[in-house]
């Protein structure tokens, strides 16, 4: 018998054969749980820390630094951001930032192009609309939920009840107001969580890099690996003095923080690990096949035809006139980031022919449903109901989406009209309803000013004719109404000519026109002005799609119900992680590159000199700033490079979706790494079914922010206000002394005999 000490680097020996092909925990896990499901695994791949320095209730910890940005609410989170120094200072994504950038640029303050950087706080400029949440505590309401519902009820009273009983849940624990709180249904409905939140609205713009930097491989290089982008930009919190959340005055002052992240420069090796905190949007990894083909039929199709239209006309209009640009910049990008994903997503559906995988998943349920009388009885129907839900949809979904995007979801002009429906109904009794129609004047003057400030009526008049006419070739003429068929016949099917007469007609096109009529409001006027009653009669006809849709809709959410609960009682050993709903999650995995074809192996890191190989000066999205060259040529990297190297981004397995973007990514010490931006393309459908040897993570360097930081923009009074870790030994390399009492032909470790190895 043999005794040896032996010092393992990880990666190296013993865990070779489990994890150093870097294979991904899948799953957007709820950090509740992180404890009882994962924690054993994390601590394999590289994790130093304790399960309640992640997620406490009762103390600080890692949750206490991951916000979630909204308007206001907590049903949803567009964006994620963290918490980086004792004074309330947030880094998120430039493009999660960028619509409050763009609320702020102008002719004279480009700060898109230019980047803003506040020197002093009193620099910052608040946002409207912009609030960060943050999770107290989240708990388990399944049971009491369950217990007052029964498999008897109808959907709709299903829904109801549920609804109903949520809301004295949320009443009860948002203590007088306090909180914000929301409960939520997970795996299809078959279990309920409540989620108490901490909502501050005074977020205040800190810094943004310029767009050749932030944006930088535009729409180009979105979605795509090898990638070089700045994405970042940065925030503060502000409270009351007291800390308590409280609406934008000059008297509040920086939040004070629970906890806030530290910053390493130590940077990424491979194989590291690395967890990502975020409030992931939604994912559909239980969809089925039916659900699927319903997709790339009728739901892709529609809107990458509306999406790419509206797109060409806008940068048209943007490239010949820098003011449009500025006021169509951040709706443009909204609208290509979609664009994009779900020509991704259709693509990456087919080519990796995820259809039949989730075929042959159900073919296997099927088959354990139908072993079982109680089982069949239980379960049988499920598939059933979910493929006539769909074939029902069929017919009618495809011609909605064309009809939307003819009306509110397409020129501006029509959502724009929407806003007054509440107005046209009190003008009809006008000496009744005379108070009230006072205050929704007053209301509807309040939103003119930022509404027109980024608007431009010829641009629109553009994208509405060309609207009209993808709707008159894509829906079935019976389901047009009188009022467009008149359209059609008195301008003879030339839609330019009928957006020229409502532009001109309509009281909706410019500021003075809708100010004269907000001064003296008719019914007349508005009843008959052409923009109104276009809109007034296109959504008439989506209610009418929308009741044809609704018996789909039910059977395909109970058929879902059914499934889902089926295939977690089939596999009663396997833990199943719930889809996204925009709450929050943890993903962890490795730092990792992938072979994304035959022959092709793409690293895991890009540098500073890849933004140089890709510049060029005539096209806006691969601009480079001229400091920036500077700093590359003199290799001015200060304390941030790495081997004479400026590191940019880089890629890990985490498991993400919309909604985490501007998510810190953490190593194994706790410690900032980079910010999650990005998927890549070739797992566009990740949202479906993860793709475990495809699917990356794409993420900026923490480092090259800071670099962008301190030495393009010369904002070292943010730098001085992080903490910032100096550098030291990996927590993937760490001593392990293992006691080996018989070794015979252990795979991974050579046995030296009577040698003590240890490594400090």
């Amino acid at each position: 018998m043999k005794k040896f000490i032996i010092s393992v680097v990880l990666f190296f020996t013993l865990g070779l054969s489990t994890y150093a092909s870097g294979v991904p925990d899948e799953g957007l896990w709820l950090p509740m749980f992180v404890e009882r499901l994962n924690y054993v695994d994390m601590e394999k791949l590289g994790l130093q820390l304790t399960a309640e320095e992640i997620y406490s209730i009762n103390n600080s910890s890692l949750k206490d630094a991951i916000v979630g940005l909204s308007g206001g609410g907590v049903r949803g989170f567009f964006c994620t951001g963290g918490i980086v120094s004792d004074q309330g200072l947030m880094f998120t994504n430039h493009h999660c930032g960028y619509s409050y950038i763009q609320k702020h640029s102008s002719i004279d303050h480009d700060y898109l192009t230019d980047g803003f950087w506040a020197m002093s706080k009193e620099e910052e400029l608040p946002n409207e609309n912009m609030a960060v949440s943050f999770l107290i505590r989240m708990e388990d309401v399944t049971d009491s939920i369950m217990l007052q519902l029964s498999d008897t009820m109808s959907e709709s009273k299903r829904s109801a009840k549920i609804k109903k009983i949520s809301k004295k849940y949320q009443k009860a624990a948002s203590e007088d107001g306090k909180y914000n709180v929301v409960v939520k249904s997970f795996f299809g409905g078959n279990e309920f969580y409540m989620f108490i939140y901490e909502t501050y609205s005074d977020v205040r713009l800190v810094g943004a890099p310029p767009s050749s930097v932030g944006k930088f491989g535009g729409d180009t290089d979105n979605w795509m690996w090898p990638r070089h982008t700045g994405d970042f930009s940065i925030f503060r919190v502000y409270s009351a003095p007291d800390g308590a959340p409280a609406e934008y005055s000059e008297d509040n002052i920086p939040l004070k923080p629970k906890y806030h992240l530290p910053i390493t420069l130590e940077g990424v090796e491979k194989n590291e690990f690395a967890m990502i905190w975020g409030y992931p949007g939604g994912t559909e990894r239980y969809l089925t096949s039916y659900g699927i083909k319903y997709k790339l039929n009728n739901f892709y199709p529609p809107l990458i035809d509306v999406f790419g239209k509206e797109l060409e006309i806008w940068k048209e209009d943007m490239d010949s006139d820098k003011e449009i640009k500025i006021k169509y910049s951040s709706k443009y990008f909204g609208i290509s980031n979609a664009w994009k994903l779900f020509i991704g997503v259709e693509r990456a559906l087919k080519k990796l022919k995820v259809c039949d995988k989730k075929l042959a998943i159900e073919q296997e349920f099927e088959k354990w449903v139908n072993t079982d009388p109680e089982r069949e009885a239980k379960y049988g129907s499920a598939l059933k109901e979910i493929k006539e839900g769909y074939e029902q949809m069929a017919k009618d979904f495809k011609p909605m989406i064309y009809t939307a995007f003819a009306s509110v979801n397409g020129a501006e002009i029509l959502g724009f009209s929407r806003q007054y429906m509440q107005l046209h109904s009190l003008l009809e009794d006008k000496k009744t309803n005379a108070d009230a129609i006072a205050e929704t004047v007053e209301q509807l003057k309040e939103g003119l000013k930022e509404y027109f400030k980024d608007y431009n009526a010829p641009t629109d008049e553009k994208v509405m004719a060309a609207m009209l006419k993808i709707y008159n070739k894509n829906v079935p003429k019976e389901m047009h109404s009188e009022h467009f068929n008149k359209i059609v016949k008195k301008f003879k099917g030339d839609f330019k000519a009928y957006a020229e007469y409502l532009f001109n007609k309509s009281i909706f096109t410019s500021p003075e026109k809708i100010n004269a009529f907000l001064d003296d409001p008719k019914f007349k006027t508005l009843d008959k002005d052409p923009a109104f009653k276009l809109m007034n009669d296109f959504l008439g006809s989506i209610m009418k799609i929308q009741g044809n849709l609704r018996n789909g809709r039910t059977l395909v959410k109970k058929g879902d119900r059914l499934f889902i609960a089926g295939l977690r009682e089939m596999n009663p050993d396997k833990v199943f992680y719930p889809d996204a709903n925009s709450s929050l999650r943890l993903t962890y995995g490795t730092v990792q590159d992938y072979f994304p074809a035959d022959a092709v192996q793409y690293d895991f890191i890009t540098t500073l000199a890849g933004v140089m190989e890709k510049e060029d000066p005539d096209d806006d999205e691969f601009i480079v700033d001229e400091k920036l060259k500077k700093l590359y040529a003199q290799k001015d990297f200060g304390p941030y490079g790495q081997d004479g190297k400026m590191i940019t981004c880089f890629l890990t397995t985490n498991d993400i979706t919309g909604g985490n973007s501007g998510s810190p990514v953490i190593n194994g010490n706790g410690e900032l790494i980079g910010l999650a931006f990005d998927g890549n393309w070739e797992a566009m459908s990740g949202d479906i079914a993860f793709e475990t040897e495809l699917q990356r993570c794409i993420n900026v360097d923490i480092r090259y922010v800071l670099f962008i930081i301190d030495k393009l923009a010369g904002a070292t009074n943010l730098i001085d206000e992080l903490t910032i870790v100096e550098k030291k030994p990996k927590a993937q390399i760490k001593e392990v002394l293992i006691e080996i009492s018989e070794i015979e032909d252990a795979e991974g470790v050579e046995v030296i005999e009577d040698v003590e190895v240890i490594q400090n």
